[in-house]
């Protein structure tokens, strides 16, 4: 695999696809995106300049645009982030997302079947260079949350039945299906990855993590939903990459692969986690962050649990996480503390922790 085309790459994760790519797999990145709110080209202040990182500002609906960029770049695998994202968003305007991830993934995989139609096949005694028809894959990249709501017991694995309970799960889900219909019906290789929540740095402000550590420093109230007992299973963004990456390089086409980082935690438990390390590196002057702790109306259609079994991930492909979340929100907030040059313009500019989703 020499060459991929990340879509969504200015993003939280897609940001840290394209870092690790260049930085540590020496692999030549187009990122795709089209920098909505939360697309952020400083996120790859560090790549930037390397020869084998180039940036397209694209729609992925737009057809032509893709086209072309498949032409040029000639791409070995595609890996597809680009969506709308947020569960509260979704709730205040839906039709940004039936837009992007639904119809965005559909432009993108009928752009990558006609390409990929167009590949030479790659014999036994062959002596092509990629890209060839036998070795591309597209990687679309999705979520837990497409699965529903657990109860006080079990796992979603990659056989749980969608049951998907928001505007942004819906058409994630429904995106999830396009890609397998593009795999059954015309063959294109895929392989698609379904995640538990994740967290680190560059995260965009609107996200619980990020939000309230900045509230926090702020001095701001620490808004928790309903009692604070609904539980994720949380994900290092740096392990989520090694795992996508470990996926398109090595899954098997038309195959799922659920990637979790074994860390359930209530969400009271999480914003406590974060008061307390808060409260080490950074003390308030008067008192705990926990005292900034304010429990608010529930979001709607809240879902309560979900938690992630990878052993698929782990026995057949070999990632595990290293990072649990107690190491990895330490990494996590001393991060926020040292970059106040990344988050700070978000804060003033674009989102500054109003609540959304109140439907």
């Amino acid at each position: 695999m020499k060459k991929v085309m990340v879509t969504g790459g200015a993003g939280f994760i897609g940001s840290a696809v394209c870092r690790y790519l260049v930085n540590e797999k020496g692999v030549q990145v187009l990122n795709v995106d089209k920098l909505t709110y939360a697309g952020n080209t400083e996120s790859l202040r560090e790549i930037a300049d390397n020869p084998l990182y180039r940036f397209a500002q694209v729609d992925i609906c737009d057809c032509d645009g893709i086209s072309a960029l498949f032409s040029d770049f000639q791409p070995d695998a595609v890996m597809h982030l680009a969506a709308e994202s947020h569960v509260d968003r979704s709730i205040d305007g839906p039709s940004a997302f039936i837009e992007t991830n639904i119809v965005g993934t559909y432009n993108m995989l009928d752009c990558a079947r006609a390409y990929w139609t167009g590949l030479p096949e790659k014999t036994s005694n062959s002596k092509l260079q990629t890209p060839n028809r036998s070795d591309f894959r597209f990687h679309h990249i999705s979520t837990d949350e497409v699965y529903g709501s657990l109860g006080e017991t079990g796992l979603f694995e990659e056989t749980t039945p969608y049951d998907p309970r928001s505007p942004y799960s819906a058409s994630k889900a429904s995106s999830d299906h396009l890609v397998k219909a593009w795999y059954h019906t015309y063959g294109l290789p895929v392989v698609v990855t379904n995640c538990s929540n994740n967290y680190g740095p560059y995260h965009f402000p609107e996200k619980l993590i990020p939000l309230v550590i900045l509230n926090a420093l702020d001095e701001k109230s620490l808004p928790i939903y309903g009692k604070g007992d609904n539980i994720r299973d949380w994900l290092y963004v740096e392990d989520h990459a090694r795992a996508l990456v470990t996926v398109v390089e090595n899954g098997a086409p038309g195959e799922t692969y659920n990637v979790g980082g074994r860390n359930e935690r209530t969400n009271l438990d999480v914003v406590e986690t974060i008061c307390f390390v808060l409260d080490e590196l950074k003390p308030r002057s008067n008192g705990s962050y926990a005292d900034l702790i304010t429990f608010v109306k529930d979001r709607p259609g809240h879902d309560m649990r979900y938690a992630i079994d990878a052993t698929k991930l782990e026995t057949e492909l070999g990632w595990r996480a290293q990072e649990n979340f107690d190491t990895g929100i330490r990494r996590t907030i001393q991060w926020y503390l040292d970059n106040d040059w990344w988050w700070g313009p978000l804060r003033a500019e674009r989102y500054a922790g109003e609540r959304l989703g109140k439907a």
